[in-house]
């Protein structure tokens, strides 16, 4: 960083999952000025949930940035209140799923995309998930929980049926962790 030297910041909108900002740095070797957009978002979690059976907790959702419905680990944004991204998994666990779980445990995080996007994405996974939870979806969500084995998991994967990136890497983390 000492070689880059932030000179101007600047918050072009803001949404509700993040902020698209503009900032200017000198590059002091060459003195040369670029300009940079950047999003400025919450962090993410995201968590694995398996059942005392051993089967994954996965969810079938809408999403509007490529228009179809996907496959997903249950995640979500840390909300501002929220000072552990644990407690965010736990509730976003509940939320999407109506599962709850005897122990989270995190595995990794990782940043989404350095290039353009300013926050961390935690995983997480979850031990002993059970649906004795209440689901709360957020407005225009329409999350359908399901349970799977790891084999339909793994074959999920190999089929492409599983597309997130950032749910691939938490699924990929989790045959590890386990």
């Amino acid at each position: 960083m000492r070689d880059w030297e932030c000179t101007g910041h600047r918050v072009v909108s803001h949404h509700r999952i993040f902020d698209v900002i503009t900032e200017s740095y000198v590059h002091r070797p060459d003195g040369k000025e670029h300009t940079f957009v950047v999003l400025d978002s919450a962090d993410w979690v995201n968590v694995v949930p398996v059942t005392d059976e051993g089967r994954v907790v996965l969810v079938r959702q809408f999403r509007p940035g490529t228009r179809e419905v996907t496959i997903e680990v249950p995640g979500g944004m840390v909300e501002p209140t929220e000072t552990d991204p644990a407690r965010a998994a736990a509730r976003e666990l509940e939320e999407e799923t109506g599962y709850v779980a005897e122990r989270i445990e995190k595995m990794r995080s990782i940043r989404p995309n350095p290039a353009f996007i300013r926050n961390w994405h935690h995983m997480f996974m979850a031990f002993g998930a059970r649906p004795v939870g209440r689901m709360r979806r957020d407005e225009g969500e329409d999350v359908v929980p399901f349970e799977a084995s790891w084999e339909e998991v793994d074959k999920m994967v190999r089929d492409g049926l599983i597309t997130h990136a950032l749910c691939l890497t938490a699924l990929m983390f989790a045959r590890y962790f386990r």
